[in-house]
């Protein structure tokens, strides 16, 4: 596959013993051999082995979530997707991939995007680590700038002292948004063909809707292995946590 580079190369640089990294490597061919033979479940399976191994990797995600379509997993194909676009959101093969599997859900419940996402419409382009990055680029250079407006009087370095103040609170609050939006990510996705949303959390209770194979819920709480869930269009109930995968990790 396309990624087979710069998945070594990551693995490689993740192994903590360097006489791991042939192992890896060899299994991640294998997989990729797999997958273009058709052998779909093989692949799913190397690909999920790499990744108990290197950790999260947005191309193994990628690769596990293309593994899972083709096995007629859409959910699941949904969370690894979603999961990979976490790390990987510019990816114009994921965006694409993922596009093509949320055409497969039968439940379309648009979600909004709210005053912040529209306002800052830039969060869902960066990762929580390039925003670090940005921001500390930003603070460099502010408080660089403010020493050397101590030392000079040019009106030249008071408007660069401005400019940089306006790039600096940009960029903190971008940042502080992305990582509440990374850290309050309550989104789940429901993994069985169909599933039964009930009133309260017990088999006996009154059945309020059903649900199906890819759709996104947000998970409120969860108790005794069940969790309470609620739809964008603020529908609650009740199902058993097993039926759906949290995408944060």
């Amino acid at each position: 596959m396309k990624r087979l580079l710069v998945a070594l190369a990551i693995i490689a640089i993740a192994s903590p013993l360097g006489a791991a990294a042939p192992e890896r490597e060899n299994i991640l061919q294998e997989a990729d051999r797999a997958y273009r033979e058709t052998r779909y479940q093989s692949a799913y399976d190397g690909y999920a082995q790499l990744l108990g191994t290197a950790g999260a990797d947005g191309h193994l995600l990628y690769n596990l979530g293309n593994a899972a379509f083709r096995l007629n997993q859409i959910g699941r194909a949904i969370v690894f997707y979603e999961k990979a676009r976490v790390l990987l959101p510019r990816d114009a093969d994921l965006a694409f991939n993922l596009a093509h599997a949320r055409e497969q859900i039968r439940d379309v419940i648009p979600e909004t995007e709210g005053f912040v996402g529209t306002a800052f419409f830039w969060l869902g382009s960066l990762t929580l680590a390039e925003f670090f990055w940005c921001f500390a680029v930003a603070n460099l250079l502010f408080w660089g700038s403010a020493a050397a407006r101590l030392f000079s009087r040019a009106e030249w370095a008071s408007s660069l002292l401005v400019l940089l103040l306006g790039f600096w609170l940009l960029s903190g609050s971008s940042f502080a948004l992305k990582w509440h939006q990374v850290r309050t990510d309550d989104r789940a996705v429901i993994l069985q063909a169909e599933v039964s949303v009930l009133a309260g959390p017990d088999t006996r209770d009154t059945v309020l809707f059903k649900l199906h194979e890819g759709t996104v819920v947000h998970l409120e709480r969860s108790e005794e292995g069940w969790s309470l869930i609620r739809l964008p269009d603020d529908r609650r109930g009740w199902l058993r946590s097993e039926v759906a995968e949290k995408i944060a990790a």
